[in-house]
């Protein structure tokens, strides 16, 4: 690549940081990276479990793009969510349709009686054991998938090869532990490394800028040579290899 055309990629890529995010919504680089289909279907596997005579705590809803797909009774479906362009969102679109919406921070504390929810979902959001088990109703069920610690780790080390998980210990053997300990029936599990692909260096800043934790202080100007490093890559093979690490856990509160 010559000097004109690295700083018309750098633009472009500075661009792609700048671009608003809400909802945790991803489609503006949906046909930009490809993941591999994961094993199982966490919407199959809650419809597989959901009635409408229960009621139904969503953690980290995000904006309810996925809550709303499930036509769950709104009467009966509650959310929590703890980023704040978030909740606000699921003011204006959820709590009109008669949801319950409530802002948590943290996830050690669900600010809902004991033994509300006949099932609880959480797709990659935190939570703590015992207060999972503690809202849950007696035989209800937790279905979780989650980001596990290793995930993008490859990626993460390609901007800082120091790089060190955040959350290594947050696999599937340590939360079954937690679980087990609680007394809690494990109905289904499974973890996997999956590879993911990115097509374009703009879809890639676009990510990095969005999950901090992963790749903690990135910015286009302060890692512009790793990002020159990744496009020759992409140019070469056509994309950028990465990991996602993923767990599920259906687990029953007996």
């Amino acid at each position: 690549m010559n000097k004109d055309n690295n700083e018309e990629k750098i633009k472009s890529w500075e661009k792609e940081e700048q671009m608003f995010f809400s909802g945790w919504d991803f489609s503006h680089i949906e046909n930009r990276v490809l993941s591999k289909k994961l094993p199982w279907d966490y919407k199959k596997i809650i419809k597989d479990n959901l009635n409408n005579n229960m009621t139904l705590l969503d953690m980290g809803t995000g904006g309810g793009e996925f809550l709303l797909t499930l036509n769950h009774p709104y009467e009966k479906t509650f959310v929590t969510e703890g980023y704040l362009t978030n909740y606000e969102i699921c003011l204006q679109k959820l709590k009109p349709l008669g949801i319950g919406v409530k802002f948590i921070k943290d996830d050690d504390k669900i600010e809902y009686e004991d033994n509300k929810f006949d099932i609880i979902i959480n797709r990659h959001e935190s939570f703590n054991v015992e207060e999972i088990k503690r809202v849950l109703k007696p035989q209800g069920l937790f279905i979780t998938q989650q980001v596990g610690g290793l995930n993008d780790y490859d990626l993460s080390k390609r901007i800082n090869p120091n790089f060190t998980p955040k959350f290594k210990e947050n696999n599937l053997l340590e939360i079954l532990s937690k679980f087990k300990a609680q007394g809690f029936q494990i109905i289904q599990e499974n973890e996997i490394m999956n590879p993911v692909k990115f097509f374009d260096t703009g879809a890639f800043v676009y990510f990095a800028k969005i999950i901090e934790w992963e790749f903690p202080d990135f910015s286009v100007s302060t890692h512009t040579q790793e990002l020159l490093n990744i496009e020759k890559e992409i140019q070469e093979k056509g994309y950028l290899l990465g990991t996602e690490h993923r767990y599920l856990l259906v687990a029953k509160n007996k």
